[in-house]
């Protein structure tokens, strides 16, 4: 069996992880505390696309390209 640790506070989780309602966390605290992270932007999910550049050719911001057919 692998060793499991608590994302948060790096606590030794023994045994099943059946035996911890709160798990990938050792405990409801631990859980909260990485909820909160995610709600204060503390964590962030890359985003793969490229940013777009504001010149681009047909984006609907430019009001130049918007009567243009």
């Amino acid at each position: 069996m692998a060793k499991t640790v608590c994302e948060i506070c790096g606590a030794p989780m023994p045994g099943e992880w059946t035996e911890y309602p709160a798990y990938p966390f050792c405990t409801k605290r631990c859980k909260l505390i990485d909820l909160g992270r995610w709600l204060s932007e503390d964590y962030k999910i890359p985003d793969a696309a490229p940013p777009r550049d504001a010149s681009t050719p047909g984006d609907a911001a430019d009001p130049a390209s918007a009567g243009s057919s």
